[in-house]
């Protein structure tokens, strides 16, 4: 667990979780009950949320990208798709992040 904190990638990991988490909750069950319901309470608390992780996964991933020169074409822009798409983070992190190996910060 310790290596999700001290990595550069183990923190990408866990705010790709993060954000696939609540982008599953916006998508699957506030935007239902605002829309079909009315009630706009977990939206309103869940949205700022979801978009703060969203920002941290744009910026994180770019570093990441950057400190291990990702080829755009091959790899950082799958990743910044991903976090557009439920269930996206989780299929990225299955597929390129999870076979990365880490480095030290």
């Amino acid at each position: 667990m310790k290596k999700y904190f001290t990595t550069s990638l183990g923190r990408l990991r866990l705010i790709a979780f993060l954000e696939g988490i609540t982008l599953l909750c916006m998508v699957f069950i506030t935007v239902p009950l605002r829309i079909y319901f009315g009630v706009n309470t977990f939206s309103k608390i869940l949205g700022p949320i979801h978009g703060a992780l969203f920002i941290l996964f744009i910026f994180n991933t770019l570093r990441f990208a950057i400190e291990n020169d990702w080829k755009f074409k091959e790899t950082t822009w799958k990743v910044l798709i991903a976090c557009m798409i439920p269930f996206g983070t989780f299929y990225i992190d299955y597929k390129i992040l999870r076979n990365i190996k880490p480095t030290e910060n």
